[in-house]
């Protein structure tokens, strides 16, 4: 059975006028005396909400600051980093990703640890106001375990035209292929071998100072894209034997 809708009816008659607008004076005076009352109420705590009111910006700048100081020590504790070749051994692959990204932050990069499941061959990226966009492929194997050329096809395949890099690095604890080295060295996939981390991570050499990375122009881009593959192609590892 349907319900049936009950709607209001105008007024009929004097009477029913009368009292509707008796009604709706009624309804606007409760309204005036609760918006009163309110007023009032406000003007009372008025010192405690204002006392709310500082104490949350009081709060929030508090917050702020030690946020500013946790990242001055951290910058501060990273510009002294030093990893050792074993300590690096017994890391995780994640861990060794973190430490990479570590190592940027303690050269002047601003890094960020990226690598996941459908990464596309991008560990860690970083950015440098003068070097541009950086990707690593972190390799964590076993000491004595040597990367193969596949790795350095993949990573040249994506960094520029996936994650817009200027350099590639693949960065491994263990050792590379003659031919890796060399399709690297000739595709200009840069890579850091078991000595080369060693100076990197245990002796402090700036990663960008031990590959010899030029300098970019700020905004220049090459036609076609945002960085293509054959962008990375500038600056190899001959230099840096």
């Amino acid at each position: 059975m349907a319900r049936r809708r009950h709607r209001l009816r105008r007024p009929r008659g004097t009477i029913e006028s009368v009292a509707a607008c008796a009604v709706a004076v009624a309804v606007l005076v409760l309204l005036v005396q609760a918006a009163e009352a309110g007023a009032r109420a406000a003007l009372r705590l008025w010192p405690v909400l204002a006392g709310m009111a500082v104490a949350a910006v009081l709060g929030a700048a508090a917050w702020w600051v030690r946020c500013q100081a946790a990242d001055r020590r951290r910058t501060e504790r990273l510009a002294t980093l030093r990893l050792g070749l074993s300590g690096i051994d017994a890391l995780d692959d994640q861990e060794f990703e973190y430490a990479l990204r570590d190592l940027l932050v303690r050269d002047g990069w601003s890094a960020r640890k990226v690598g996941q499941q459908g990464d596309q061959a991008a560990d860690v990226i970083g950015r440098h106001p003068a070097l541009g966009r950086i990707v690593l492929q972190a390799k964590h194997t076993k000491v004595g375990a040597k990367v193969a050329s596949q790795v350095m096809y993949q990573v040249n395949g994506t960094a520029g035209p996936v994650h817009g890099a200027d350099t590639a690095v693949v960065v491994t604890n263990g050792s590379f292929t003659r031919d890796a080295q060399a399709w690297g060295d000739r595709h200009g996939v840069h890579w850091v071998d078991r000595d080369r981390l060693r100076q990197w991570a245990e002796h402090g050499v700036a990663l960008h100072d031990l590959l010899r990375l030029p300098a970019r122009t700020p905004g220049r881009r090459p036609p076609g894209g945002p960085a293509p593959a054959h962008r990375i192609r500038q600056g190899g590892h001959r230099s840096a034997r």
